[in-house]
């Protein structure tokens, strides 16, 4: 059995994420104090739940008091060798600040004071930012739907082996900003682009057309060929190390065509060689 330990921003999506992990078979216990964290964890495991073997707990900053002694938290449950993994929900601020205008619900750390929602955001993530670090999974919301956000979930965590490392290959436009989340950048913005060639401008590079003018050209297969020998000498000593997700991030100018296509090529042959490999175009289909 192995605890997931949800946290991460006030207004991130955390409440979806864990509605999510319930589809696929999570027993989920929501807005848990840190403090009780370990010791809820030895008694559910006391208590051999039948066949559960998948846990999630959401603590965040409801509980900005034991947030503070997370860390002591942590280091008593892998002294009790309570197996874990932590997933972090992160979130611009504008966006954060955004929501919480449209729902009108008011941010946690608000009650501590006569604090404005701007600055109970920065207090919030000053207080969140060594454990942000540290998380094993890392999901930026900013940009993601309801929908977007449980398949990642469902593609994170439905049916992957145990201690396996998942890969995500992402590609993204720079004029939008960079991934947060991303352990790992390239940027091919030096290729061939196909947004100069009138037929091929309104697709993307998922269309067989996009992805056959961008390998028509010799410097995308020497790229694909130099990327192929860094992630086989690389992911392998990701792995030795314990990391459970990588994310490897393509980047273009706008995210629609030449990131598409090499992110989308570089999972295929992710999949070939044996890895778990989810993809995702953050910016694709924008206009």
């Amino acid at each position: 059995m192995e605890f997931l330990i949800v946290t991460g921003m006030s207004g991130a999506g955390k409440s979806r994420a864990i509605a999510a992990l319930e589809d696929i078979g999570y027993y989920c216990v929501d807005n848990l104090p840190a403090v009780l964290l370990a010791q809820f964890a030895q008694l559910f495991l006391q208590a051999q739940e039948g066949e559960t073997r998948r846990v999630a707990l959401v603590a965040d900053s409801r509980g900005t008091a034991a947030l503070g002694q997370f860390d002591d938290c942590l280091r008593a449950m892998r002294e009790q060798q309570i197996p874990y993994k932590v997933m972090f929900l992160d979130c611009e601020d504008e966006v954060l600040m955004r929501r919480y205008k449209e729902t009108r619900r008011r941010h946690p750390l608000t009650e501590l004071g006569d604090t404005s929602v701007t600055e109970a955001i920065k207090r919030e993530r000053r207080l969140l930012e060594h454990i942000k670090q540290a998380a094993d999974y890392l999901i930026d919301t900013s940009r993601l739907t309801s929908a977007q956000l449980r398949e990642r979930i469902v593609q994170l965590f439905m049916d992957v082996p145990e201690n396996a490392m998942t890969v995500q290959c992402m590609s993204f436009g720079f004029k939008y900003g960079l991934p947060m989340e991303a352990d790992l950048v390239f940027d091919v913005r030096c290729m061939p682009n196909p947004f100069y060639i009138p037929e091929l401008r309104e697709k993307t590079g998922l269309d067989q057309p996009v992805a056959d003018y961008v390998f028509s050209f010799r410097q995308t297969h020497d790229f694909m060929e130099k990327l192929r020998d860094l992630l086989t000498f690389s992911l392998p000593l990701y792995a030795e190390e314990g990391k459970t997700e990588l994310v490897i991030a393509v980047g273009c100018t706008g995210g629609r065509h030449r990131s598409v296509v090499l992110s989308h090529a570089a999972a295929a042959w992710l999949r070939e060689q044996g890895y778990t490999v989810s993809e995702y175009h953050r910016d694709m289909t924008r206009t």
